[in-house]
């Protein structure tokens, strides 16, 4: 159905003994083993960001209960401890790699905790891991010129493609932020959707480029996973992650108005 509601997970690092800038939105490598067991017993079926955008697109139908399990920045324990328990399963996922953070000659050093070389990245892809672009430094783009826009983009895209021999489809937005401006440079630079975050259920309306992701963070017990991927209470599960977006808006707004006057001189 063209209205089929998509659980889009949304992961970050997978590890035991984070840091702390990575510990909030981290799992241990045990509840992640845990929360695929869930998926394989209810029957969920895995697909990538590419696979969803293009059955939506072409109006192709959807698996009995689909479901996309999604990692953002690069973290190694994607590939050490990820890997493994999404092969177990058989399924597909999507990485989104910066690439100005993973270890290697690109490496600009911003990277937050342990990162995934090349190599793995690779690997991963040659075990069913779709990889997609996260930018080059992790901006937030909606905040940044259109030249570096482009360049963040475009040079990301590059990187993936010289070092995987594929170019990426897909794209999700740092931090979640977009815009329509920003929106509008990714589908020129060619990808062909991108992820928000949301924290609801994905839909066929909301466009290939602004579709929704629910978090999946450390605190993230087993029966709120179970009922995140059933649908069931995500309005009130993600209530605080709610107020605290709309109020971030704001400030960010109201930063983007006044670098406006600045660079206009007003």
């Amino acid at each position: 159905m063209s209205d089929t509601r998509v659980p889009i997970l949304m992961y970050h690092a997978v590890a035991t003994d984070p840091n702390e800038a990575t510990r909030a939105l981290s799992v241990t490598p045990e509840a992640f083993a845990g929360q695929m067991a869930v998926l394989a017993d209810r029957g969920l079926t895995p697909l990538t960001t590419a696979e969803l955008a293009a059955r939506w697109r072409t109006g192709r139908p959807l698996p009995d209960r689909p479901v996309l399990i999604t990692f953002d920045d690069g973290y190694e324990g994607v590939h050490r401890h990820a890997l493994p328990a999404l092969a177990k399963h058989g399924f597909p996922a999507t990485l989104f790699v910066s690439t100005g953070w993973l270890r290697g000659p690109y490496d600009t050093g911003g990277g937050l905790d342990t990162m995934l070389g090349w190599d793995q990245v690779r690997e991963l892809a040659a075990q069913g891991v779709e990889i997609g672009g996260h930018s080059h430094s992790h901006p937030q783009l909606d905040q940044v010129s259109d030249a570096t826009l482009r360049f963040e983009l475009i040079h990301c895209k590059e990187i993936v493609s010289d070092q995987l021999g594929a170019v990426p489809a897909s794209f999700a937005y740092p931090y979640g932020y977009s815009s329509r401006r920003v929106r509008q440079a990714v589908r020129e630079t060619g990808y062909a959707q991108a992820l928000a975050v949301g924290n609801g259920l994905a839909r066929r309306a909301q466009g290939p480029y602004a579709l929704r992701r629910l978090t999946v963070r450390r605190s993230t017990g087993i029966e709120e996973f179970e009922r995140v991927i059933e649908g069931r209470g995500i309005t009130r599960t993600f209530a605080g992650d709610r107020a605290l977006t709309k109020g971030y808006a704001v400030v960010r707004r109201a930063r983007q108005a006044r670098r406006l006057v600045a660079r206009s001189g007003g």
